[in-house]
């Protein structure tokens, strides 16, 4: 019999009044998944992450954890769960290790918290006071609580807030090591890169409801979002770029610089586009950009602006 899902949300609606903020929201994230969840500002994720770990009740549906209910077996599942939520405050009197140790004494785990502040990069500042603390070190320090116990799910909302460029490959590592010792890790963010980065597969919410889920390669293929071909050439004869946006294949054909960009769908469209503009004889080399998250994010999200 196939294990339950890490995380499985079923028809998962929360209204707050008249405001819908989550609205028949229904995915699954299987165990030892890297899953990215995005969305603009309001569109439902933090309210989602807290009905995940019940700190709002829906107010229909349902969501499960390891197959356990969020609600009815909300201790169980916070035992095997280590979060990160947005606005994680710091005890400004405390040290960085006592706030590792507390954590470990009230999970009754066995870390070594020196171990844990290392792998954040905070092992210098073990015995600085937290108040005295960047906005990136109390993030780093929120990592390290959120991994006491190696939990089996990682939520990390906005881990990334705060924290310099050195801090964001960290975290990279982290999450990495995380899904190589078999933890699920559910990674909202805004930073799309951060999640291309790090993520097996995203879901992009909007206005509450899952517009879209799948790996990025999927997604790219799913709006004909692939790879933008961008060929240096001496000039532009009249009718190529008529010519290279009728070709079967080509999404959008345009003149920038001494270059034509063309989006192609495929590996046999790119060469077909080579060789209509080697024929027109401008050409002179090329370069490919495969399309980013940021792009599909970008066309998902203006799309439900339309």
């Amino acid at each position: 019999m196939p294990s339950q899902p890490a995380i499985s949300v079923d028809s998962l609606t929360k209204r707050f009044g008249d405001v819908h903020a989550v609205d028949d929201l229904s995915f699954e994230v299987e165990r030892g998944e890297v899953f990215g969840f995005l969305g603009p500002n309001g569109a439902g994720k933090s309210t989602t992450i807290n009905c995940l770990l019940d700190f709002t009740r829906p107010t229909s549906g349902s969501v499960s954890l390891f197959g356990l209910d969020a609600v009815g077996d909300s201790v169980a599942v916070r035992e095997r769960t280590g979060s990160l939520l947005e606005g994680y405050g710091v005890y400004p009197s405390l040290t960085a290790r006592e706030h590792v140790e507390h954590a470990v004494a009230v999970r009754d785990a066995s870390d070594d918290p020196d171990e844990l502040l290392e792998r954040v990069g905070l092992l210098a500042a073990a015995d600085r006071r937290a108040g005295d603390f960047s906005k990136g070190m109390s993030q780093r320090l929120a990592i390290a609580v959120a991994l006491v116990d190696a939990p089996d799910l990682l939520i990390l909302d906005e881990p990334s807030t705060g924290l310099d460029p050195n801090g964001a490959r960290r975290l990279q590592t982290i999450v990495h090591e995380e899904a190589d010792r078999g933890a699920t890790v559910f990674f909202s963010s805004h930073i799309l890169e951060q999640v291309e980065a790090v993520a097996d597969r995203v879901g992009i919410l909007l206005d509450g409801r899952l517009a879209t889920v799948g790996d990025v390669d999927d997604l790219r293929r799913e709006l004909g979002a692939g790879t933008t071909l961008r060929v240096r050439v001496s000039d532009v004869p009249d009718g190529l770029l008529v010519d290279l946006r009728s070709t079967p294949g080509v999404t959008d054909a345009v003149r920038e610089d001494g270059h034509l960009e063309v989006a192609c769908e495929d590996g046999r469209t790119k060469l077909d586009v080579l060789s209509r503009v080697d024929a027109a004889g401008v050409y002179e080399d090329f370069g490919l950009r495969e399309a980013s998250l940021g792009d599909v994010f970008s066309a998902y999200t203006e799309a439900g602006d339309a």
